[in-house]
């Protein structure tokens, strides 16, 4: 090709141009690798498969477990009163369902917090007893039988003890913030219904109790139902 024109003419010769673009291996060829070297990358992905399963299972039963802070937000975020009657039966035993898979120590500590207070006002008679006898301890009732048959200083002592230790759980509570607030602050029963179970004795009493009683009286049956399957009641019979 010619550039200008005259004695100082350029010839000027082109050649067409290739691009080649050249794209960063990033793929491992196993082929080029020893089989010990391919032994090391088999179990080195073999650790990050494990460690990625273990945790999504970690991550899947944090979620399922049930926590005191997971029922007081179930109990925030429903309003009792504005339900039918269908939806209340679903919802308390939804509650009940979430309470029982607390630990023995959160299901406690939530009870001395008196938690869902205002839920258990706005319920009929007929709710709360379904309610507390979803929610009380299995053979709760052959617990309080075996408890009358005990002689009156063991008795004693076995609610003095239960007593004592519903204190250290009300007082955990409240370095933990696990009850609800306000809770920590009073006794794990009043001093009329004690002076009553101590009186008339756990099982008569129990039994013609109201149901608002026998939910303040919850959290020491519960307690007396650890000690008896701990053996520490039945020690020294």
């Amino acid at each position: 090709m010619q550039v200008g024109t005259g004695p100082g003419a350029l010839e000027v010769s082109l050649k067409p141009i290739s691009f080649r673009w050249r794209t960063p291996v990033l793929a491992l060829d196993f082929r080029m690798l020893s089989q010990r070297q391919r032994a090391l990358v088999w179990a080195a992905l073999g650790l990050i498969a494990i460690w990625g399963l273990s945790f999504a299972g970690y991550k899947i039963a944090a979620n399922l477990k049930m926590t005191a802070e997971k029922v007081r937000a179930y109990i925030a975020s429903v309003d009792l009163s504005r339900l039918s009657a269908a939806d209340r039966a679903r919802t308390l035993k939804a509650l009940a369902d979430k309470l029982n898979r607390l630990s023995r120590e959160e299901r406690q500590q939530l009870r001395l917090g008196r938690f869902g207070e205002g839920w258990f006002e706005q319920m009929t008679e007929s709710e709360k007893s379904a309610f507390l006898e979803a929610t009380m301890p299995a053979g709760f009732k052959q617990m309080i039988s075996a408890f009358e048959e005990l002689p009156e200083d063991k008795r004693r002592k076995t609610i003095d003890d239960a007593l004592k230790r519903l204190r250290d759980v009300s007082a955990n509570a409240a370095g933990g913030a696990v009850g609800m607030p306000g809770g920590a602050n009073r006794p794990p029963i009043s001093p009329e219904l004690e002076a009553q179970i101590r009186t008339i004795g756990l099982k008569t009493f129990y039994s013609q109790s109201s149901a608002q009683t026998k939910a303040e009286l919850a959290p020491v049956l519960e307690e007396l139902q650890r000690a008896m399957e701990s053996g520490r009641m039945m020690r020294g019979r």
